[in-house]
């Protein structure tokens, strides 16, 4: 019994033993791994760093839960850092690549410019061999000779016949003094000298005299040779001594003028050699010599004229020709700066920022904001902000631009980021009002604000637009064809669209970078006769049509419309010139779905 005793007494210590070994040293391994051993805890940084998102569409991305904007769902957690991205960083589709026509360059001194400068300009007339052809005495038009503008007129030829009562009388004067040139020479003298500051030749003067008898009526002879730009007198027209009849032009040397901006007037100089090109002879390049520098700036465009002077007796140049100027050997005086398209460059007011690619591999994208240098021709030096062998995105800026900020990353709108409103990676351009509900309401940065452009600039602008409401209402009524027509036609509006008439750089450039993207996507409708394909580029003019509207106004009421549903549930807008609904995405399957996202006066 004191053995069984023994026995069971071993037995439960050893258990005890066992038990304490077993649980107790586990217990304390658990311990320490739960410990933060590194300083922080992993499980409180992953929980700030929670982002909410819809299963039945993954784009929508939020930084609480909720509701999914599009269907209505209850959003669920994302995988944290699934794709490794940084807090401002934003990766597309190869398919919304491709659709937007999304391009990138690398960057680097000389890569992406030959350091030089280009000047867009008109051929004008030489001031200098301007002519008015005038009558040195008063009286009736009897004749005109030559009838029209553009002939060409020699010195000595005949222009018109006038019939003057002055003329007559001093003619008779002449006569009169002749038969007295003995015993009175002086008086003979003066009345001749009085003929010829009528330009009558000696000849003529002699005619008269030999004749014995007043001629009535006399011509007026061309005192120069050229090209006949102003007819300013009618046949039976009165004329006054002194009195222009034709403005006479000489073409053998014109002017080819340029506009410089404030900004690149440091580079040009007199006596520099620019190379200058025309549409009319596309293969020949002519060299000239900068002759003259305005030294006064225009304020309302904040440009100064720059002048050459071009020999021209071939007659190639026309006035009014459009030209392009460049000088070579421009140097930005600065070894650490990198130069960009301008395409590449968007504007805030204050800001400057551009898109470059994170990850050599993968369509990640993130915003940089650049300090600019001067404008040389196409492209831009970046003082600050990037650095040489970044690739930035060339082509499609605007589409990356929207894409971050409807995932509420930094963007040219939201300087700060991390601010998530409802949207889609595929969104073109959608800027301030016209980028949803919460954007309405938190956007007010200087994108928003109407630039200040010419009323003759707004009608050619609005001529864009309504052929784009023609594009709109083929889509409606499901015509390919007319989609096709429209698209044409906004490529020909938008060619008759003058960007000399805006007045300042920051809206030629906005122009420059817009203009572009309506015209890819206004191509892709026009060359495309299925219709699907035409309402996928469709919304992507859309998009930049609205930002045009939005900077610089039509004067005309318009609304941004909305259909959720869209580009695969990504949703889309246009714009139309009523409230009610006609959704051109859809046409008759779906004609009224959608909605009015806002009002742009």
């Amino acid at each position: 019994m004191n053995k069984s005793t023994i026995y069971i007494g071993v037995a439960l210590i050893v258990g005890l033993l066992g038990g304490f070994l077993i649980f107790g040293g586990g217990g304390s391994a658990d311990t320490a791994t739960n410990k933060v051993t590194d300083g922080h805890n992993h499980s409180e940084e992953i929980a700030s760093n929670q982002m909410w998102t819809c299963s039945m569409h993954p784009q929508i991305m939020q930084p609480e839960p909720g509701d999914c904007p599009i269907c209505g769902m209850d959003l669920i957690p994302a995988e944290t850092g699934a794709d490794g991205l940084n807090v401002n960083e934003i990766k597309m589709t190869e398919n919304a690549i491709a659709l937007a026509n999304i391009q990138t360059s690398v960057v680097g001194q000389g890569q992406m410019g030959d350091n030089s400068l280009k000047l867009s300009g008109k051929i004008m007339t030489n001031e200098e061999s301007n002519a008015v052809q005038v009558t040195y005495f008063g009286g009736r038009i009897e004749k005109l000779y030559v009838n029209s503008t553009g002939e060409r007129v020699g010195a000595g030829q005949r222009l018109a016949t006038i019939y003057s009562p002055e003329l007559v009388a001093a003619q008779q004067e002449l006569l009169t003094a002749s038969s007295l040139k003995e015993s009175q020479p002086e008086l003979y003298k003066a009345v001749r000298n009085k003929l010829k500051l009528w330009k009558l030749s000696e000849k003529q003067i002699n005619t008269i005299e030999n004749a014995g008898k007043v001629q009535e009526y006399f011509p007026v002879f061309a005192t120069v040779s050229g090209t006949v730009t102003h007819k300013m007198v009618e046949e039976g027209d009165y004329v006054k001594q002194g009195q222009p009849l034709y403005k006479i032009a000489n073409f053998n040397t014109v002017w080819a003028e340029f506009d410089a901006y404030e900004n690149q007037i440091a580079l040009l100089k007199e006596g520099q050699t620019i190379k200058i090109t025309t549409n009319a002879y596309r293969n020949e390049v002519f060299d000239a010599k900068i002759s003259f520098i305005d030294p006064l700036l225009n304020s309302a465009t904040r440009t100064i004229v720059v002048r050459a002077v071009l020999n021209n007796k071939k007659d190639k140049f026309k006035p009014g020709m459009f030209v392009e100027g460049k000088v070579e050997g421009i140097q930005s005086g600065s070894k650490s700066t990198v130069t960009v398209p301008a395409t590449a460059v968007m504007w805030t007011g204050e800001r400057s920022v551009v898109y470059i690619k994170t990850k050599p591999n993968e369509s990640v994208f993130e915003m940089r904001e650049v300090l600019l240098g001067n404008a040389n021709g196409d492209n831009y030096t970046i003082l600050e902000g990037l650095e040489n062998g970044d690739e930035v995105v060339t082509n499609g800026t605007f589409t990356v631009d929207a894409a971050a900020q409807l995932q509420g990353k930094k963007s040219m709108m939201n300087a700060e980021g991390g601010k998530t409103t409802t949207g889609h990676e595929g969104h073109l351009g959608m800027q301030g009002d016209n980028a949803g509900d919460k954007m309405d309401k938190t956007n007010h940065s200087q994108m928003n604000e109407r630039i200040d452009v010419s009323n003759k600039f707004q009608k050619q602008l609005k001529q864009v637009f309504d052929d784009y409401i023609l594009l709109k209402d083929a889509l409606v009524n499901d015509d390919a064809n007319g989609a096709q027509l429209a698209g044409k036609q906004i490529n020909q509006s938008l060619k008759k669209v003058d960007m000399k008439l805006l007045s300042n750089e920051e809206a030629h450039n906005h122009w420059m970078t817009i203009q572009k993207e309506l015209k890819t996507s206004a191509n892709a409708i026009e060359n495309s006769l299925e219709i699907a394909t035409q309402r996928g580029h469709f919304k992507h003019l859309s998009a930049h049509m609205i930002s045009s509207v939005k900077l610089f106004g039509i004067n005309q009421k318009v609304y941004s419309e909305f259909c959720p549903m869209a580009d695969n549930n990504k949703g889309a807008y246009w714009l139309s010139l009523e409230k009610e609904i006609r959704n051109p995405y859809y046409g008759e399957a779906m004609l009224t779905c959608g909605e009015v996202k806002a009002t742009i006066e």
